[in-house]
């Protein structure tokens, strides 16, 4: 009999190892982008000193800001966020699998797991996404970081009402067939985040001068880290939880 000890012992390893590899293609797909919004941003603080050079002419120059942690750093420090970071989402996850593995009415662990995962998925990362995508350095001002971070927060948890709206509805529906629960679930889910939108705040910081392409490049880069972090739970998870033919006959 599975107890919730091993669940969750499941779900911090195979969050580790989704952390990792997610940690990896940040690294291969993100961390150029970084590095050229560094550099957009060195070179117009450059430009802001070169302008006003005149002006303090006679001053002693002051000494640039030594970052806390340098980018070699940071970018081994990456491995570390992503894989602590996968670890406390994988508990979370087991967690989430252990209290609604019931509810989710399916006669499948593995196919619970993976709706788990594509729920969370919806909820926690794409909703957010599509109403405030990331930025890279150089983009942003540092006076809005706490709204910006509060309304951020905020788009997760409509983000999972959302999800809990869709499936309420959807589980309505099905009295009336499969296309209305279908039906049902889309609605319930889209009514819930149109509607949220068009009441959060629209934030828009990123420079008219700052290249689009360098921008967009970034935020599916976080994307795609986001996506193969859940990918790798979800797919791990349902394999680690998924039955034995032998346990099929015990447990049926």
């Amino acid at each position: 009999m599975r107890t919730f000890g091993s669940l969750l012992v499941r779900g911090l390893i195979v969050g580790l190892f989704a952390g990792l590899l997610a940690g990896t293609f940040a690294y291969v797909m993100g961390e150029s982008r970084v590095d050229a919004a560094i550099a957009i941003e060195e070179a117009g603080a450059g430009a802001h000193t070169h302008d006003h050079g005149d002006e303090h002419e006679h001053a002693a120059p002051a000494a640039e800001e030594e970052p806390l942690v340098s980018r070699d750093g940071q970018k081994a420090g990456l491995f570390l966020a992503t894989g602590l970071y996968g670890v406390a989402l994988g508990g979370i996850f087991a967690v989430g699998f252990t209290l609604l593995r019931r509810r989710l009415r399916t006669g499948n662990d593995a196919y619970a797991a993976l709706g788990l995962a594509a729920a969370g998925f919806l909820g926690i990362v794409l909703v957010p996404f599509l109403k405030y995508p990331p930025n890279p350095p150089a983009v942003g001002d540092p006076e809005t970081i706490t709204r910006r971070t509060v309304t951020y927060l905020l788009t997760i948890v409509i983000g999972l009402l959302a999800v809990w709206a869709g499936v309420a509805l959807s589980r309505w529906a099905v009295r009336y067939g499969e296309v209305a629960r279908l039906a049902g679930g889309v609605a319930g889910f889209l009514v819930t985040v149109v509607a949220a939108y068009l009441i959060l705040p629209r934030i828009n910081e990123v420079p008219d001068t700052f290249p689009a392409t360098l921008l967009w490049q970034f935020r599916f880069a976080s994307l795609g880290t986001q996506a193969t972090l859940w990918l790798l739970l979800g797919f791990g998870y349902a394999a680690t939880v998924a039955r034995r033919p032998s346990e099929q006959k015990v447990f049926a």
